[in-house]
């Protein structure tokens, strides 16, 4: 395989996960399972010139149901946006634009609150953001080109992205996904933006999906980077997170969390307990069917998503309903499968505490 962003032609396959669903194909729940709908390669290659971590190959062509934004992804927006006007990375620029997220979500009205303004399309602006979309595009050193061309001489790109060192250190193997073409590395991203004739002089981090990096770049090559930067490279270069055997052990996390998993179910069901689950996300695909998960383990999984209820999780049985309707159910267990919206659904069904069981790859 050809790099998407170097071209270079040495990859090394890091993560497997065989034949696979396509993550964002959710059907009607009636709709019997076929052979064909479970027959796609999903698998990891890392670049060894570059070291950009890349979904190795997707043969899927389907569109995701549009999900609802969660609180928790509003709230780090506005943290976000507050933590760079603070910086001055706003001031004195009077034009913005963003590359949208197919997730959904905008930081765009938080930016017109401010005072910045849109620009016509295909004009550059002096704040361009991109909020975890970059990812999606095959073509990464396209896809970056495009990018640098968007932000004005003197203007400034504001890129967030969920780590690559997350990603191993936390064994979130369920974060490779049909359509998330990238999984970067401060230091891969450093030379794609390079490439493109740009500097990354400033970083910010969250704790959203366990360890999420914004960056600020700007236009021209060897710009110094903040003690930030540094710290985040220093950081990926101790854990060795270029380097093929330390980002494979994904593998080993993959296995051992859906082994978990399926054992805990499987005890759940035993002991006579019905177990329903929430949040039907694109990465919770994999985990369910690598599990082995069906209605006997999970009687259903909620999501707040109207577009997707009324289907069923890809490559299983199990239905995807309201909120409601999974309350109505009266589940023992609700296996939570986005850890971050922990805060958020609490506050919405108190009914169900003490029943939230965290699905956490890392088994934490």
């Amino acid at each position: 395989m050809t790099c998407r962003a170097c071209g270079g032609a040495v990859t090394e396959r890091v993560l497997d996960l065989g034949d696979q669903p396509a993550a964002d194909n959710f059907p009607p729940a009636d709709a019997p399972v076929v052979a064909a709908e479970t027959a796609h390669p999903l698998a990891m290659d890392l670049c060894l010139t570059c070291g950009l971590a890349q979904l190795a190959d997707d043969d899927t062509v389907t569109d995701e149901p549009r999900g609802v934004e969660p609180q928790a992804l509003i709230d780090q927006a506005v943290d976000a946006i507050t933590q760079v006007a603070g910086a001055g990375w706003l001031d004195g620029r009077g034009s913005v634009t963003e590359f949208a997220s197919p997730h959904g979500g905008s930081w765009l009205p938080h930016l017109f609150e401010r005072g910045l303004s849109p620009v016509a399309d295909g004009d550059a602006a002096a704040v361009v953001v991109d909020t975890f979309s970059v990812m999606h595009e095959p073509d990464q050193a396209a896809a970056f080109a495009t990018r640098a061309r968007t932000v004005t001489p003197d203007g400034v790109l504001l890129l967030q992205f969920h780590s690559l060192v997350t990603i191993v250190e936390q064994g979130q193997w369920n974060a490779l996904r049909h359509g998330h073409f990238a999984y970067y590395s401060l230091a891969a991203l450093q030379k794609l933006l390079a490439a493109a004739g740009m500097s990354v002089v400033e970083a910010w981090s969250f704790d959203l999906y366990g360890g999420t990096h914004l960056i600020a770049a700007v236009h021209g090559a060897g710009v110094a980077p903040s003690a930030k930067v540094t710290e985040i490279l220093d950081h990926e270069a101790q854990l060795g997170i270029t380097e093929p055997e330390v980002v494979a052990g994904l593998q080993t996390a993959a296995d051992g969390h859906v082994g978990r998993l399926e054992q805990w179910l499987v005890d759940q069901r035993n002991a006579g307990r019905r177990v329903c689950a929430y949040g039907a996300a694109s990465r919770a695909s994999a985990v369910f069917y690598r599990a082995g998960v069906d209605r006997s383990l999970v009687t259903a999984i909620a999501d707040a998503s109207t577009a997707k209820q009324g289907r069923r999780m890809p490559g299983t049985d199990v239905p995807i309903t309201s909120p409601e309707e999974m309350i109505d159910m009266r589940p023992d267990q609700v296996l939570l499968m986005l850890p971050d919206l922990l805060a958020e659904v609490s506050a919405h069904f108190p009914q169900l505490d003490g029943r939230w069981v965290l699905d956490d790859p890392d088994g934490r």
